[in-house]
């Protein structure tokens, strides 16, 4: 294991898209961890990846794990892949980083923590969300129980998805190995559906397809909480021409908040009955971002180094990436069989 006395030896698996996000936050951290291998299963990608590092490459992962001593894996592969990925990196005793969704599939959801578990490793999964300055004083304001009863939530990713983005690869579409809207580029969203408002005591969903993709490109969900709130989340990938917003907009009898921006960024609306010190610091937790990934995955990767370090515990373990999982498997199957579906729901 890990200890304060190493720095910690990491390999990113997966070269594409998010990948850049991993070699950043790692290059951030380079006091404290070191990348020392790479794996992808395309020769000119691999080749491109090991000059720039200047680190070893592996077309397989099973190879990687064979040859190579590691503290840490990031798993930035197609998502329907990460499962067994993860499984074969516990059953080499090597911790894990894995990017949404953490699995297509509840059951290989499952399995991953189960096995991750049994092997003594931990199992991190990226939601680098939570850690906007917008939804960290959002957060803070819900726990201090600012808005008082929590009328309504509503959430809308409205982004913008053309097909020559899914013609990019064979797998992105696809049921198997991407998942649609819901599960690919909107489960940050629904991870702060959990996080901020706590456990949802049901869900009604429609979805619709207007690409030529397996999944949905557009969906949209009724949601109840345990604690009597009553929410909705819109969701599209049909967006002219470009990325439009992220946001959440909460409705409490004591309080309104909206964060907008393209990704949740910018706080619109901020309304309390009573006033805060924290509250003068509002408009200048607003910032831009060029991409809808934001600026948190290093303070992700910072969490996971404390961890391994044994100085603190995960903030998104795979206990933590299972509750926004199943909250989309649960409006896949609302969506297909018409009918509200109530959590959590039976392995």
């Amino acid at each position: 294991m890990t200890n304060k006395f190493n720095k910690i030896r990491v390999a990113v698996v997966g070269c594409g898209r998010i990948s850049d996000k991993h070699f950043q936050s790692i290059e951030m951290h380079k006091d404290k961890m070191n990348l020392v291998a790479i794996c992808d299963n395309d020769q000119s990608t691999l080749a491109k990846f090991e000059t720039k590092f200047r680190v070893n490459g592996y077309l397989s992962l099973d190879t990687l794990l064979k040859k190579e001593k590691l503290d840490l894996v990031s798993i930035c592969t197609p998502s329907g892949l990460h499962s067994t990925q993860t499984q074969l990196c516990a059953k080499y005793s090597v911790n894990v980083i894995t990017e949404k969704p953490m699995a297509t599939k509840w059951k290989d959801a499952l399995k991953m923590v189960e096995e991750c578990n049994n092997a003594g490793v931990k199992l991190f999964v990226v939601k680098q969300n939570r850690n906007n300055p917008t939804l960290q004083i959002l957060k803070r304001a819900i726990n201090e129980n600012r808005f008082g009863k929590l009328n309504m939530v509503n959430l809308n990713v409205f982004w913008s998805r053309p097909q020559s983005y899914y013609d990019q690869a064979d797998w992105r579409g696809t049921l198997e190995f991407d998942g649609g809207a819901l599960m690919n580029q909107a489960i940050h969203y629904v991870d702060l559906l959990v996080w901020l408002f706590g456990p949802i005591e049901n869900v009604h969903a429609m979805t619709s397809t207007s690409r030529n993709i397996e999944v949905e490109d557009t969906v949209v969900l009724n949601l109840r909480w345990k604690n009597g709130t009553l929410g909705s989340m819109s969701v599209t990938m049909l967006t002219y021409s470009k990325n439009l917003e992220g946001s959440i907009t909460i409705l409490g009898e004591n309080g309104t908040v909206k964060i907008s921006g393209v990704a949740a960024n910018e706080i619109e609306i901020w309304k309390f009955d009573n006033s805060k010190d924290y509250d003068k610091k509002i408009k200048n937790l607003s910032y831009k971002t060029p991409s809808i990934y934001g600026y948190g995955h290093p303070l992700f990767y910072s969490n996971v180094i404390e961890t391994l370090n044994g100085k603190t515990k995960p903030n998104t373990d795979g206990y933590e990436g299972l509750k926004s999982l199943e909250i989309v498997i649960a409006a896949y199957l609302s969506a297909k069989n018409g009918k509200i579906v109530s959590l959590p729901l039976g392995s």
